[in-house]
């Protein structure tokens, strides 16, 4: 459910800049997020897309611009600010990033361990409790390497929600899926998103599912948001960029479906 009633969004972008040495990657990069809306970030490989997540996540430092969250400034001068947005988010990296020496339980409860001061008992009954809504306490005494990739990543997302945190980053939660996998986890993520009432930012390539779970989506490219609007309005700009993004794959079905209507070139029969 969205709630655009607060004139404050939850997190805003403002003019944000990255640099790698003599490599721009993120020159003038702006996003609003408002409570309770799935935002999605589009954008071609090495655009900065999880560059842009990073930043957000205070995982790299942003060289120039402002991150706002819910009315306050995200600085190094402010630590309890710094603090505050830790506490009330979490990042889904791409990788999953399980330790495979620890079992489920223990790596649910691990963010618990490490955030809050709660009691042991605390910990377990919270980290059960997670697993249990994403229908893996069953498993909870497996290591990831026993658990197939979609419940890695649903052990994952235990894991970033275990906190009850009101801001869930979520890297490129589908590279490497096939397209069946892929609608699994986006809608993995809008259930549990409405379930929990979370607000989401999801970076990824996706174009065709994220135009159908997203309440927003902004497109980056050559370091700065091309386009930020609902998925209707992206599906139907005429922005020269938007539409090289959006409809390439139509573009290469045209392409090679005029390679085909090409008469074929054989070769001459050689006889001796």
């Amino acid at each position: 459910m969205n709630d655009l009633a607060s004139p404050v969004p939850l997190l805003s972008i403002r003019s944000i800049k990255k640099c790698f040495g003599d490599q721009v990657v993120l020159s003038d990069a702006n996003l609003v997020v408002h409570r309770g809306q799935v935002v999605t970030v589009l954008g071609r490989s090495g655009t900065g897309k999880s560059v842009l997540l990073k930043c957000l996540a205070g995982i790299e430092t942003p060289d120039g611009g402002s991150i706002w969250f819910d009315g306050k400034e995200l600085t190094d001068r402010d630590a309890q600010a710094r603090a505050e947005f830790r506490r009330r988010c979490s990042y889904l990296f791409q990788s999953n990033a399980l330790l495979d020496s620890l079992t489920a339980l223990e790596n649910v409860a691990l963010p618990l361990e490490q955030t809050t001061a709660l009691s042991e008992v605390e910990v377990m009954k919270r980290s059960l409790e997670a697993l249990r809504q994403l229908e893996l306490d069953n498993f909870a005494d497996r290591y990831p390497s026993q658990m197939s990739g979609g419940m890695q990543k649903r052990l994952a997302l235990a894991r970033a929600i275990v906190t009850r945190p009101e801001l869930v980053l979520f890297d490129e939660p589908t590279a490497g899926l096939d397209p069946q996998r892929r609608n699994a986890v986006f809608s993995m993520i809008v259930k549990y998103q409405r379930q929990f009432g979370f607000t989401a930012v999801i970076v990824t390539h996706d174009v065709a599912e994220v135009l159908v779970i997203s309440d927003h989506v902004a497109l980056l490219d050559a370091g700065t948001m091309r386009f930020e609007g609902k998925p209707e309005a992206f599906a139907k700009s005429d922005d020269p960029v938007v539409i090289d993004f959006r409809d390439s794959p139509a573009a290469l079905r045209q392409q090679i479906e005029g390679l085909r209507q090409e008469p074929h070139f054989s070769e001459p029969v050689v006889t001796s």
